[in-house]
């Protein structure tokens, strides 16, 4: 029997894998939380006026829901370096357990399951940190890169959580000061969850 292979997804990976995959599902981790405290100087933001996309910072009894994705031996290989390459502003692959939201999955040959999730730490370069909402809020309005605005990824972070079900405070608060006051209708093609 081979061993699964998930990639956990919590940011732009939740709307955007880019990848390929052998199955798609809602999930969450646990004793980990969602912060917009790392700069992104390659995607949302350039060298000198970086945007702000999320990490994860440990947080003793919080659950952090995204999508998992489980992707075939042969083409792990292929996925893990453009993912390598797409993250490289500061994270690295760390091994976490997954918790799948689909019965259908859940019910699989294998039980027990980790999946690989790409988080920055305080000791990367582009690690900026807390900071207020409203300045948050304010860097992320300032800032526009290589993939786009940053506040196009936090409405679309918080629209496919919304879309999944799933509650982060930290994202709708955030996507309330930067203009997402209303739900914005969901593209059928591009739902993310059930």
């Amino acid at each position: 029997m081979h061993r699964e292979t998930w990639i956990f997804g919590y940011g732009s990976l939740i709307w955007r894998p880019a990848f390929r995959f052998e199955q798609m599902v809602p999930g969450y981790i646990t004793g980990w939380a969602r912060r917009f405290w790392q700069g992104s100087t390659d995607h949302r933001g350039v060298p000198g006026a970086p945007g702000r996309v999320v990490t994860l910072i440990p947080s003793p009894g919080a659950r952090c829901w995204g999508m998992a994705y489980r992707v075939a031996g042969a083409e792990l290989d292929g996925v893990l370096r453009a993912l390598d390459h797409r993250e490289k502003g500061g994270y690295a692959r760390h091994d976490v357990p997954l918790h799948l939201a689909d019965g259908e999955a859940a019910r699989a040959e294998i039980t027990a399951r980790s999946a690989i999730v790409y988080l920055a730490t305080p000791d990367n370069p582009d690690y900026l940190g807390a900071a207020p909402l409203p300045e948050i809020a304010a860097q992320v309005l300032a800032s526009h890169g290589p993939s786009g605005s940053n506040v196009e990824y936090v409405l679309q972070l918080a629209d496919a959580l919304m879309a999944m079900g799933a509650h982060d405070e930290h994202v709708t608060e955030l996507a309330a000061l930067v203009g997402h006051r209303a739900p914005r209708p969901v593209d059928p093609t591009t739902t993310v969850g059930p």
